[in-house]
């Protein structure tokens, strides 16, 4: 039986790699204006990236598992990208729902990417 998607090293390692990923263009962002003028998109992709890998690594079989991992991976980076850039000034409080609901959706769109890709090669 397969772990459940919120406890798997695969949602641990994309969530991770989610969140290095978007710390790095928070950061860059920060000193460097036209980083900054693409958070939204860069922040949405990131977090797209996360939920594929986390289809990827994870193997899930189940479309709602990939999905749910998904959502988690680039929920949860978004969300850390986010408060480090409110805590650095760069952009409002309100970011934090709005930014992390937009990105939590990308994450699932990514896994549900992830997981057709993941059944053509296998």
């Amino acid at each position: 039986m397969p772990e459940p998607a919120s406890s798997s090293p695969a949602l641990v390692k994309s969530t991770v790699a989610g969140t290095i990923l978007q710390l790095a263009m928070v950061i860059a962002g920060h000193y460097t204006p036209a980083i900054a003028n693409q958070f939204a998109i860069g922040g949405m992709t990131i977090s797209g990236i996360a939920g594929l890998l986390f289809s990827l690594w994870s193997g899930q079989k189940a479309t709602m598992a990939a999905a749910e991992g998904g959502v988690v991976a680039g929920g949860v980076s978004a969300f850390l990208g986010i408060l480090v850039s409110h805590l650095l000034g760069d952009v409002p409080a309100s970011v934090l729902g709005f930014g992390t609901a937009g990105s939590a959706a990308s994450g699932a769109i990514g896994a549900l990417v992830g997981k057709f890709f993941a059944s053509k090669t296998a």
